[in-house]
This record gives structure tokens, sequence and C-alpha cells, in this order.
């Protein structure tokens, strides 16, 4: 695995540059880029949201560059590697439409790019723990990711 392939790996509590996460995976290697910009919906589950926040665990980022590490590895196993991956994910309160998280994923071919971003979300979402508490408009809230 290329050791830079891991070009932004980060948790803040601003809002998220699409651009620098762009700029992030640029690589003339590179003939195929994919993207994933999660956004602030305004319901979930059928229910109106009215705000929501996230908060992260003080190992997140660390957790986020190993999982990213490891999807990175398993997709340039076949000798196509991905030669850069990218992710931010926001914290803190949010309003609807504002960007949460963004992942991008470069390779030589779009199939491998496709697939690292698809992976790095996915993954992303499930092990590395960042949590959601959303209220709704009716007055209810949830915790979303804090199951275990």
């Amino acid at each position: 695995m290329d050791v830079e392939a891991i070009t932004l790996a980060s948790i803040r509590d601003t809002p998220i540059s699409v651009d620098e996460v762009l700029a992030a995976v640029e690589d003339p290697r590179a003939g195929g880029t994919a993207f994933f910009i999660g956004t602030v919906r305004d319901h979930d589950q059928g229910r109106g949201v009215a705000r929501l926040a996230y908060s992260a665990h003080p190992s997140a980022e660390e957790r986020m560059r190993e999982v990213m590490e490891k999807v990175v590895a398993d997709a340039s196993g076949d000798g196509r590697p991905v030669r850069r991956a990218a992710a931010l994910h926001r914290v803190g309160d949010l309003e609807i439409g504002d960007t949460a998280v963004v992942v991008a994923a470069a390779a030589g071919h779009r199939a491998e790019a496709f697939e690292a971003c698809r992976r790095l979300i996915d993954d992303i979402k499930a092990e590395v723990p960042i949590w959601k508490h959303q209220t709704f408009g009716d007055g209810g809230a949830e915790w979303v990711g804090a199951e275990g």
C-alpha cells in the first residue's frame, strides 16, 4: 500500500470544505475519483428533524485513519491501487442542509474509486465512534450510532 494514500482523516467542529477534500485526493496517476457527501436531512424514519448534533470519542480520528488504511489496503490488493483517500466528519450542532461528512477515493480506474469510496463511508459509519443526536419536530429525540 502507498503509505501516503491517506491524505486527510479529520474530525472537525467547523464547516467542511468539499474543495479541501478534492485537493487532498488529486493525483496524476488517478483516472477516477469518487465522492460521497453526506448532508443533514429534514426527516428521518418518517419524522421531521428539527436539529441534530454529532459528537465523537477522543479516539475517533485515530480510528478513522485505521479504518481508511484497511479499506485502501484491501482495495489495492489486486494490484490496482487506490492512490488517494480522504475523509472529513463534522461534529457539533448542525443545521438542515449542512455537510456532515465527505469521503473521497481516487484510483486508476472508476470501478476501484467507486468501490473504495462506498466502503470508506460504510466502514467509517460502522466502526468510528461518532454519534448523532437528533431532535424531532414533535419534541422527541434519539441517539444514533451509540448502540454499542
